[in-house]
């Protein structure tokens, strides 16, 4: 199987994407090489181009840039990318771009997989901009106790402990999800939410979208974006396995990208 086959796999089925505009390309490295052996991971960081390498990996499937750019525009001829490329192509490593793919695979893409990690079960019964943002309906539960709820769930990826911005007492049962961009406080409030957890790179800033909600009652929880799509990247990895069956494929969990220091007590 080569790597373009890989990415036309995936391209085929998904009739949302708009091929002459989509991120979802190889990114560097050459489209024909044999893959025999795949890494699935979030971002394509250089400490996960590392791994994949130590893994004598043929192809690195990423979900979000290598480049530090959504376009990953001529790395070529950025000086910063100099030294992340030659190392890609030192190891003859692939890397394809499944972002936009993924994001719109139903049942199993990045926003099912979130609300599946997080405990929403049975389908969405609103959803906002392209399917990307949902809402989800659970028996009424005070704010406090689903905030906490969450963040025992993403502590299992990192994150044991999320923003919480409301009435710790009030009840809620109309849970928005989104991830990435598409965490639009102001559009999960016009699909009758009353709680919604969004992305730190996607959600309105503070004194905006959050405030507003606030003011009208409406609770937000805020998660890492890699938190919220790692999830995402289980699923993706299994797709994998489970379709291209002559590929070893591995998982590289990556999570919250950020640790949190304090001290206690203060």
């Amino acid at each position: 199987m080569k790597a373009r086959e890989i990415l036309e796999h995936f391209l085929s089925r998904a009739p949302w994407v708009d091929r002459a505009r989509t991120v979802d390309r190889i990114i560097v490295g050459d489209p024909e090489k044999e893959v025999g052996r795949c890494v699935v991971t979030w971002i394509g960081s250089f400490a996960a181009v590392r791994a994949a390498a130590k893994r004598k990996a043929d192809l690195l499937i990423v979900h979000e840039p290598t480049f530090w750019d959504h376009w990953d525009r001529s790395p070529e001829t950025r000086p910063a990318c100099a030294e992340k490329l030659s190392y890609i192509h030192e190891h003859g490593l692939v890397i394809l771009r499944n972002h936009d793919c993924w994001d719109g695979w139903p049942e199993i893409g990045i926003p099912w997989a979130w609300a599946q990690f997080l405990g929403l079960e049975g389908k969405p019964v609103a959803t906002g901009p392209g399917r990307y943002q949902q809402r989800y309906d659970i028996e009424p539960v005070p704010f406090g106790k689903f905030a906490a709820k969450v963040a025992e769930r993403t502590a299992t990826i990192g994150e044991p402990m999320v923003e919480a911005v409301g009435d710790p007492r009030k009840r809620v049962s109309k849970i928005g999800i989104g991830t990435g961009c598409y965490c639009n406080v102001l559009k999960f409030i016009e699909v009758g939410c009353d709680c919604c957890i969004v992305c730190d790179d996607g959600a309105n800033f503070y004194w905006e979208g959050v405030q507003f909600a606030e003011d009208r009652g409406v609770s937000v929880i805020t998660v890492n974006h890699g938190t919220s799509e790692e999830p995402g990247m289980v699923t993706l990895a299994r797709y994998v396995k489970e379709h291209f069956a002559g590929v070893k494929t591995d998982h590289l969990t990556q999570g919250c990208r950020f640790r949190l220091v304090g001290t206690a007590g203060a």
